[in-house]
């Protein structure tokens, strides 16, 4: 669940100031089946792809290696997107779809009333009642927009996890669960992919519904073997270990072997999801 500050926020912010207002004014009047050409067909990976993940200073294409890009949905230009699409890679959006983080330039969007306790691990984020999903659709659908129109392949919606938090909301599994029909609806209604994250109480439902699944530290807390299904869908498990809890020779010699066994595509990072990559043999 590691989350990015802006780089960039200073020069945004003064550009967002301006495109805030067309966005809203554009969500209002959006619904979820209308936010683009209703496509039919997305974009669906196949199990073993190759993948990397970085959340900060992408200074151009050549950085990743991997056939599948995960990457910010704000700070990542609609130039990036096409650059890395020239090199032949398909294009993930990261975005934070369970809590408020302050410092988007779409944080106004929310009311008052669907925003909770702050989240401890990341103060500058609040849990979202996903329950008032009315309230949190203008805010979804400018999200989406934003991520329709830079080109993206896939979104990855993060901390779908509140039921399991202290968010100051009476949050369920199947609160959530409703909450992850929704995103799945809205993103393949207009062409994009959508992967689990993390959420192992997701997968006996859900592994026929989302397209990919993305997990943190799976194998250091032992329950990599709960993504199975995906693999039997033959879809993507895309496995990411961390340095603050995994040594490297833990990951090298006991992780690859076992995320190679269950077909998953395991890679070692920094919790920060900088350019730092290390990738089984």
């Amino acid at each position: 669940m590691r989350k990015i500050t802006f780089l960039l926020l200073a020069v945004f912010s003064l550009a967002a100031c301006h495109k805030n207002n067309a966005d809203t004014d554009t969500v209002n009047t959006v619904d979820s089946t209308s936010l683009s050409n209703n496509k039919n067909t997305w974009w669906q990976p196949v199990a073993g792809v190759s993948f990397d993940w970085q959340l900060d200073d992408i200074s151009s294409a050549d950085v990743f290696s991997g056939n599948v890009v995960d990457v910010d949905a704000f700070t990542t230009s609609a130039e990036t997107v096409a650059a890395l699409h020239a090199k032949g890679k398909k294009v993930i959006a990261y975005m934070s779809a369970g809590t408020l983080e302050n410092d988007r330039p779409d944080a106004s969007l929310l009311p008052k009333e669907v925003i909770g306790k702050v989240y401890p691990e990341w103060p500058n984020e609040k849990w979202l009642d996903i329950k008032q999903l009315d309230k949190l659709k203008p805010w979804l659908n400018s999200r989406f927009n934003m991520i329709i129109k830079k080109g993206f392949d896939g979104v990855e919606p993060d901390n779908m996890d509140s039921y399991t938090n202290e968010t100051g909301f009476n949050i369920q599994l199947a609160d959530a669960k409703k909450y992850a029909d929704y995103l799945i609806s809205i993103a393949h209604s207009n062409g994009l992919s959508i992967g689990q994250k993390n959420v192992p109480e997701f997968t006996v439902d859900y592994a026929a519904k989302f397209d990919w699944a993305l997990t943190e530290d799976a194998f250091n807390q032992g329950w990599q073997n709960d993504m199975a299904p995906y693999i039997k869908n033959n879809k993507p498990v895309f496995a990411v270990e961390y340095t603050d809890v995994t040594s490297q020779s833990t990951f090298e010699n006991n992780i690859c072997p076992a995320a190679k066994a269950l077909g998953f595509s395991a890679i070692f990072k920094k919790r920060d999801l900088s350019k730092w990559v290390y990738k089984c043999n």
